[in-house]
């Protein structure tokens, strides 16, 4: 199965769903993430705050911040080669980028647990539960 890296920019932690003001796109991204790896799907997200090294380890991340800078992030690499820029994948991109076809079937796979679900002690939401499964 491809493997898929999503390099970050700085965000105040791993997910971005912190603070008291959410993103709601960053939480509905990380709920697509934690639902395709709990899917088996090789997916990962790098923050550049929390680990450059990694973001200078691949050559086509180093290329593209000489060339855009992090303005440009996020970055979506499917084994090495660039397929997206500019904004994080939705679901059913991350889907195809697997080699799965999006269908009714995983459009909506369950959320993962972690930040975006209904335990309370996950962290993210301040301890808030959500009937929507989400903070």
């Amino acid at each position: 199965m491809p493997s898929i890296r999503i390099y970050e920019p700085a965000l105040c932690c791993n997910t971005g769903v912190c603070g008291p003001e959410l993103d709601q796109e960053l939480v509905t991204f990380t709920a697509d993430v934690n639902a395709l790896q709990q899917q088996g799907i090789d997916v990962q997200r790098t923050n550049l705050a929390g680990d450059p090294a990694a973001f200078a380890a691949e050559p086509a991340v180093v290329a593209f911040l000489q060339a855009a800078g992090s303005e440009g992030l996020p970055l979506t690499l499917v084994d090495g080669a660039t397929v997206l820029t500019g904004r994080h994948p939705s679901r059913q991109e991350m889907l195809r980028y697997a080699g799965l076809a999006p269908t009714d079937d995983h459009a909506e796979l369950p959320l993962a647990g972690g930040c975006c679900s209904d335990e309370q002690d996950s962290g993210c939401c301040g301890g808030q539960s959500s009937t929507s499964g989400c903070c």
